[in-house]
């Protein structure tokens, strides 16, 4: 994507709008626009045509004028009907089609970011900006095309209409249009205002319902539902408030268009009578002038009414562009270089790395190697930085200082796609989607043999359950797995990695929220999981890394022992104090 001017400069979002949005749709947005122009101006025929109505038909009783009028009037409403539906049905599938678009756009660039970013933006927020915020900006166009088309031709037929029976009489009606200028502008500015505002609380209250929805079940334990309510209500009010305040902004601008319109129309009526009493006009002259000026300050209306709506979308906009507006720091390298060595054979490599997040330093000088083909062992407290070292190997984080690599090989020269493909996580918290089994363990795979799968179900023992389930592989896996127990999602997550077949494989607390008979069960898969891979693990209980080739003790960001078990508890360290607290606790 081309660079981006910052936010606040509303012609680079316009800019933005029109080459990546509108442009494509181009050819039909002018057929749309024909028929918008066309449907205006038969505002102004209708207007016409009241003249030898009143003169021709009404005054002077011509019979042959009865019919071309009366068959005039039927087509003007004809055309009306035919290109006011068509440029409807038109621009609202182009509408339709820029939300869509917009979204896709929107939720590519999303996942390109870096996990930083997501980090910093609440689920709830992005969601309304990918849902709300585009649909408020797409809709918009259909509004803005209409009033550019149809109500801006209409407004300059009625006003030719008018000019042409009596120019003075015009002047007369449109005398207090300028007056108009700096209160809308104030208008517009409120309602941008109030329409950012809106659009932010809404985003909080997205967030609101998605930490309500997910932790339903701590707020009822912790008996938090008044609570809960309370702020989301007190939320809710808020952004009432600020929609209000946007509608009446909105409201604000046509109700100072029909102010002036009565003015105008209070002189033209007064000046107007006076010439036809007189007899320099004629009632029919009278009547089309009247007509289109009444007509005319009609798409006025709907003209003020778009800029404020367009405030509201261009806010929605606003919040859309900041998003394309953040770029990833972390990307393939312009010549990805491939391994030197087969991922099987190639030891992974830490070397006097240092990481901070803001001021906390996360990584101090980490140094550790895990040998390709063996399982290593993290260990150590909380916020040593040993889940930080997965997100390193994989570059989800970029290191400040030091050098990660995989057989020598930077992994900062390697293509991202390649990088990643090498490794296999498990979780503590096994992450799944609200699909099938079957899905959540292929996710997306088309090449798989039901052998295969077999073989793999049977190994990360999902067939141990897999019969209870009321669809089989089909059973739906629930919101984050919620229709699973803790050890079937870890055995579904176990299962996806062996069939994923990477060579490294990194296990993080995969089986300490787990009671002792399904630790057991999901520890026999991990460890035919392992068999043959260069296995990384994280683990809290130190009684499931005993038999790792290394063990590597962390604290405060760096390595501070390294052994086997044995070695550790022959030391008397670090490891060895750990050791016996668990011991101890476990007794």
């Amino acid at each position: 994507m081309a660079e981006l001017a910052p936010s606040h400069d509303g012609r680079a979002v316009l800019r933005w709008v029109w080459s990546g949005y509108l442009r494509r749709h181009l050819p039909i947005l002018l057929f749309a626009f024909l028929l918008m122009a066309v449907e205006g101006g038969m505002l102004g025929a209708l207007s016409y045509i009241i003249k030898p109505m009143f003169d021709r038909v009404l005054v002077g009783r011509e019979i042959s004028a009865l019919y071309w009028v009366s068959f005039g009037v039927f087509g003007i409403f004809v055309i009306r009907a035919i290109t006011g539906f068509t440029h409807r049905v038109v621009m609202g599938w182009v509408g339709q089609r820029i939300a869509a678009d917009l979204q896709g756009d929107i939720v590519k660039h999303m996942l390109s970011l870096d996990m930083a970013w997501f980090q910093k933006t609440s689920p709830g927020n992005l969601i309304a900006r990918v849902q709300g915020d585009s649909s408020a900006a797409s809709s918009i166009w259909s509004t803005v095309l209409a009033a550019g088309g149809r109500d801006l031709v209409a407004a300059v037929t009625l006003s030719a209409v008018a000019v042409s029976i009596d120019w003075r009489w015009a002047l007369i009606a449109v005398a207090g249009l300028p007056l108009l200028l700096l209160p809308i502008l104030a208008l517009q500015r409120w309602v941008r205002r109030s329409a950012r505002r809106a659009r932010g609380i809404f985003a909080e209250l997205a967030t609101r319902l998605d930490e309500i929805f997910h932790g339903i079940g701590a707020i009822k334990l912790n008996r938090l539902e008044s609570r809960e309510s309370a702020r989301f209500t007190e939320r809710m009010a808020q952004f009432v408030t600020a929609q209000i305040n946007t509608i009446r902004g909105q409201a604000g601008i046509p109700a100072l268009i029909d102010i002036i319109a009565g003015i105008g129309m209070l002189g033209v009526v007064y000046f107007g009578g006076r010439d036809v009493i007189s007899g320099t006009k004629t009632v029919g002259e009278f009547m089309s002038f009247f007509t289109a000026m009444a007509l005319v300050f009609d798409p006025l209306r709907r003209l003020g009414q778009v800029t404020g709506a367009w405030q509201v979308a261009l806010a929605s906009l606003e919040r859309l562009y900041d998003v394309f507006l953040a770029h990833p720091t972390i990307r393939n390298p312009d010549r990805p270089a491939p391994l030197a060595v087969p991922p099987a054979k190639a030891d992974v490599k830490l070397s006097d790395v240092t990481l901070t997040y803001g001021d906390a330093m996360v990584l101090n000088g980490l140094t550790l190697t895990a040998k390709a083909g063996q399982v290593t062992a993290l260990v150590g407290p909380s916020g040593a930085g040993k889940s930080t070292v997965f997100n390193l190997l994989t570059r989800l984080v970029e290191p400040d200082a030091g050098s990660v690599t995989l057989g020598d090989v930077p992994v900062s020269v390697l293509a991202l796609s390649e990088l990643r493909g090498m490794f296999s996580v498990v979780s503590q918290d096994a992450l799944l989607f609200d699909d099938s089994l079957r899905d959540n363990i292929l996710l997306g795979r088309t090449d798989v043999t039901e052998d295969q799968l077999a073989q793999v179900l049977k190994a990360a023992h999902v067939t141990d359950f897999l019969a209870g389930m009321p669809d089989g592989l089909a059973s739906p896996a629930g919101t984050r797995g919620s229709n699973l127990s803790g050890g079937q999602r870890q055995r579904i997550a176990i299962a996806r990695a062996l069939m994923r077949d990477a060579p490294i494989l990194l296990l993080d607390e995969a089986t300490s929220a787990l009671d002792t008979r399904s630790e057991k069960v999901v520890q026999d898969a991990l460890d035919q999981l392992s068999a043959g891979r260069t296995t990384l693990v994280i683990a809290h209980r130190l009684s499931t890394v005993r038999e790792a080739h290394m063990i590597h003790v962390m604290d405060q960001g760096r390595v501070v022992e390294s052994g086997t078990h044995d070695e550790l508890l022959a030391m008397g360290g670090v490891y060895s104090g750990l050791y016996r607290l668990q011991f101890a606790a476990d007794k």
